[in-house]
């Protein structure tokens, strides 16, 4: 399947939709506090997003059942929310979702719950500072595997390692559209499509401490790696505009 090259108004609404994306993460993180339950955190992202207009696009995709993924400690993604309560030295991964007139945004953060420790602070900056990395060095005309190649390069540089089986994607009018962008090289840099100017996708490093190998808990969403220690993931979504990446989530 080709990957979509939008144009202007569509780029518009895509812009608009991952903007809420973008002020509802921000909205959290100002509000989420020690002793909150996951689904409390889950029910007020819910509610800001709707407040700004939009639907959580989250929220029934695939049969999930919440509007924000809510990734507590060694979850790295996908995590369900419960009635467990996040507590001070937690760090909770935010991932949702918006729809916004027919268009999609997507975005990711890891925070901290008070004061966490050294290895948790390297553990959110190496899949922040991948992501950055990575949309620095984007480039038209290059491919999406030498993006792919400069993620996992990055994440391991840092003595970490990326989350196997689960990638960043193309977005758009539906929530998840080619291309699939992997944080770790399969085949050769130098293959498959190259960046153009009007695509938009989202770029998430999901990293891990030992190992790669996921693991989906009994509650059929919620990843962990096997050595089942903590883990950390971001996401933007970003669209190619006259020859450069802009972050379509970055907020104001």
């Amino acid at each position: 399947m080709a990957i979509a090259l939008r144009k202007k108004r569509e780029l518009a609404k895509l812009q608009k939709a991952s903007s809420i994306v973008a002020k509802t993460l921000k909205y959290l993180q100002k509000n989420i506090t020690a002793g909150m339950t996951l689904k409390e955190i889950d029910a007020i992202g819910e509610d800001f997003i709707r407040s700004q207009g939009a639907e959580p696009s989250f929220k029934g995709l695939y049969g999930f059942p919440a509007s924000v993924c809510t990734s507590l400690n060694e979850v790295c993604i996908h995590g369900v929310p419960t009635d467990t309560k996040v507590v001070e030295g937690d760090i909770l991964g935010l991932d949702l979702g918006t729809k916004l007139d027919g268009y999609y945004g997507d975005g990711a953060i890891t925070m901290a719950i008070g004061e966490i420790s050294k290895r948790d602070k390297e553990l959110i900056a190496c899949s922040k500072d991948a992501l950055y990395t990575a949309i620095d060095n984007i480039r038209v005309g290059m491919r999406f595997k030498e993006l792919t190649a400069i993620l996992e390069w990055f994440i391991t540089s840092r003595g970490f390692v990326p989350l196997r089986e689960f990638c960043g994607h193309g977005i758009g009018t539906k929530p998840h559209e080619e291309p699939n962008i992997p944080n770790y090289l399969e085949g050769k840099p130098k293959q498959g499509p190259k960046i153009k100017n009007g695509m938009v996708f989202c770029i998430e490093p999901m990293v891990c401490q030992i190992s790669g190998k996921p693991v989906i808990l009994d509650d059929k969403w919620s990843v962990i790696s096997e050595d089942r220690l903590r883990s950390s993931h971001y996401e933007h979504t970003v669209a190619i505009i006259d020859n450069r990446a802009v972050i379509l989530t970055q907020g104001d």
